[in-house]
């Protein structure tokens, strides 16, 4: 049995650390590169940078603060935003990223998953699909594009699908509706996306308490967790929530 992995992500907008709720109300939370760091002390087990308006703006993410970031942390190190070519894969590889989360462009051109997963293995591309629920009698998601601003019209749960097998080796999936709430984790979403998939899941958006972790991986069946408010300013250490899971008989790397 794998270990499940506590993943905090830095959410980039002008080259800070910010979070917010929803994706909107975004706050400011610090340097990226201390911020990081923090995390290498922390023994957070990976971390991960979003630069949340790079498709929005329609431009590349701060490759220079990548590799600024990735000089400083020994953990794997997964970096998004405003990648849509395989040369921007590649560029940020070279920049110090071990893995590159690929949303808009994957949506856009799916050959895209499948030509990076090819030239750089499928270890190394993170599909991340922000999804939001559906009004109907029957429970879907919708994919959402550029920073959640943008409807595909896209079922999160067939596109996760599609995206693996076109060669992507990991699902970064965020819950829209329950970002920044602290509520806890989208465990239906969750648990829908894992169990139709054979690739690891990151479960994102809604951390509040150490609980929440528990149940993302004992009834959501995820993977990974990742979280952002509630360390970003102090409410937890990742080392505490690890010790509390190790506690539940959740295998952990402390």
């Amino acid at each position: 049995m794998l270990t499940k992995r506590i993943i905090p992500c830095l959410d980039i907008k002008d080259g800070r650390v910010v979070k917010g709720v929803r994706f909107v109300s975004l706050r400011d939370a610090g340097d990226p590169v201390l911020v990081g760091r923090a995390y290498e002390k922390q023994k957070a087990d990976e971390l991960v940078f979003l630069d949340i308006t790079a498709s929005f703006e329609g431009r590349k993410t701060f490759v220079e603060l990548v590799r600024k970031i990735a000089r400083n942390i020994f953990m794997p190190f997964t970096v998004g935003g405003g990648v849509n070519t395989i040369d921007d894969v590649r560029a940020l590889l070279n920049a110090g990223a071990d893995k590159v989360s690929i949303n808009t462009a994957a949506v856009k051109n799916p050959n895209l998953i499948k030509e990076s997963a090819k030239r750089f293995g499928s270890q190394c591309i993170v599909v991340a699909i922000d999804a939001k629920s559906m009004n109907g009698k029957n429970k879907k998601w919708e994919v959402f594009t550029h920073g959640g601003r943008t409807a595909t019209g896209l079922d999160a749960i067939q596109w996760a699908g599609k995206a693996q097998n076109l060669g992507a080796g990991e699902i970064l999936l965020t819950s829209m509706d329950f970002d920044g709430t602290k509520d806890g984790y989208d465990i239906e979403l969750t648990r829908s996306v894992s169990e139709s998939l054979k690739i690891p899941v990151i479960a994102s958006g809604g951390a509040g308490v150490k609980e929440h972790f528990l149940d993302v991986f004992k009834r959501g069946k995820a993977d990974a967790a990742l979280a952002a408010s509630i360390f970003h300013y102090g409410q937890y250490q990742v080392e505490e929530i690890k010790k509390y899971l190790k506690s539940k008989k959740v295998l952990v790397r402390i």
